[in-house]
């Protein structure tokens, strides 16, 4: 990596469907084997899934878990003398919309309904009610932050 240059990130074009940003980054991850027509069907099929199970508006659901998931705070590593510490440290707004994301996809994933669209609208129906794989994670990396508060000084 390169020391003089900053690095140049593209930006993401807003969905075609609901113009969301957020949503386009989404579809992008949970593609696999570049089969985006597929993420998208998953991804929209969960929507109408939240609709119907829940009968509020699906993006609200979805912004909603998508707030409760972003972590705030995280711990970064630093070797100081011949340890090595975690350091509290403030997540930046795009690495924190990449470990929602992530988190969200992951825990759809590693769950045991049957189909992903089934998987992904549980996913996010728990997150937006504050339970659920995702949120647990988002609270473990909280916890984990808070109880190394004492190491806040070693950050850079």
């Amino acid at each position: 990596m390169s020391r003089k240059h900053s690095i140049h990130h593209r930006e993401t074009p807003p969905d075609p469907v609901l113009g969301s940003t957020v949503c386009e980054r989404f579809i992008r991850y949970l593609m696999k084997g570049g089969k985006r027509s597929r993420s998208e069907h998953v991804f929209y099929g969960a929507l109408l899934r939240i609709a119907e199970r829940t009968g509020r508006n699906p993006l609200e659901v979805f912004e909603e878990a998508f707030l409760n998931v972003r972590p705030r705070i995280e711990v970064q590593s630093r070797r100081v003398g011949g340890s090595t510490y975690q350091i509290p440290a403030e997540v930046r707004p795009v690495r924190s919309v990449a470990l929602t994301i992530r988190w969200i996809v992951g825990a759809a994933r590693s769950r045991g309904e049957k189909g992903m669209i089934e998987r992904l609208a549980a996913e996010l129906i728990d997150a937006s009610s504050r339970s659920g794989g995702a949120y647990e994670r988002r609270e473990q990396v909280f916890r984990m932050a808070e109880a190394n508060k004492a190491y806040a000084h070693y950050r850079v």
